[in-house]
């Protein structure tokens, strides 16, 4: 009988676990999340990103994408970083129906609003609040829908910068299998480099009059001494996709003349960068302009040096004299 009873309370609790987890059961199947329209990031033609603080335009254009209305060429990394998101909102779960968006950074001195077309077409709109602690989620709010809900990934750092943190900062490119002179200007004085063709000594092996001459390139200086390959091959590849910290927009180019150290590099046509006394003895960057950017910019030190090398050290040891 006792065995009975405590089948029967067994059962009963049982009963009543069902029917709590029944009408108790978790928020996330008692809704439909909404169901965002699908959005190909190769589609994605205009983006408003909107803050507290103003609101930064990017518009597509021949394939590259630019800061408007300024027209300031954007970087591509960034941009393909909130296009791919963009592409991918994925909502995973509802928050909160309490309204209560200043705890999840949604409030309007927090949130970041972004819109998204493609074409005429307007594919994105949504608030960007905070991450979520616990978890690689982020806090979003749909427009016209006063809930809160669970986006998956932490992404709101990718929209939370500045139009110049949008821009792109490489102010240099080219090929460097196609540089064949390297001309360096320091205080009037200048150093050239050519890619020059010279002979090795024969094979030892087999006839000497019919074995033909070895040949290499190597970086030659005017007067015929040997550059160091390795020093001068790095400086090319410095060069070749140089980024700058930031651009000087209360001037122009036209703005900047004598500068203390200058490079020319022809290839398929000419590149050259030219960089400029500091604005201020205590800054920590140096102004420069380059044949491949329209406007002045700001190189960090260490790198103003790194591409500014003393003579000396363009030379092999064995040739100096």
């Amino acid at each position: 009988m006792k065995i009975k009873k405590e089948y029967i309370i067994l059962a009963a609790i049982i009963l009543i676990s069902a029917l709590y987890l029944y009408f108790h059961e978790d928020q996330r199947t008692l809704y439909q999340l909404p169901e965002l329209p699908e959005v190909s990031a190769k589609d994605i033609s205009k983006i408003e990103i909107e803050k507290a603080d103003g609101k930064i335009i990017l518009k597509k254009k021949d394939d590259a994408w630019y800061i408007v209305p300024q027209e300031y060429r954007a970087d591509p990394d960034r941009i393909k970083g909130i296009n791919s998101t963009l592409e991918k909102v994925i909502l995973t779960a509802m928050v909160s129906e309490a309204k209560n968006y200043k705890r999840y950074d949604l409030s309007p001195d927090k949130r970041i609003r972004v819109r998204a077309w493609t074409g005429d077409t307007l594919g994105r709109e949504f608030d960007i609040g905070k991450a979520v602690p616990s978890s690689r989620h982020t806090f979003v709010r749909l427009t016209g829908d006063d809930r809160i809900y669970h986006a998956r990934d932490d992404f709101r750092n990718k929209f939370n910068r500045t139009a110049g943190e949008f821009r792109d900062k490489t102010v240099l490119t080219f090929d460097t299998t196609a540089i064949q002179e390297i001309s360096l200007t320091r205080d009037q004085q200048v150093l050239v480099f050519k890619r020059t063709q010279v002979s090795l000594e024969k094979d030892a092996a087999g006839d000497k009059d019919q074995t033909p001459l070895k040949a290499k390139m190597i970086w030659q200086s005017q007067d015929g001494r040997k550059g160091d390959e390795a020093r001068l091959n790095r400086l090319l590849s410095t060069l070749s996709n140089l980024s700058c910290d930031s651009y000087i927009d209360s001037r122009q180019k036209k703005d900047f003349t004598s500068p203390t150290f200058s490079i020319n590099l022809k290839g398929d046509r000419v590149y050259s960068l030219m960089i400029f006394s500091k604005i201020e003895e205590a800054d920590d960057n140096y102004p420069a302009v380059s044949s491949e950017n329209e406007y002045p910019f700001l190189l960090p030190q260490w790198k103003a040096k790194d591409v500014m090398p003393a003579t000396e050290e363009l030379f092999l040891k064995t040739d100096k004299s």
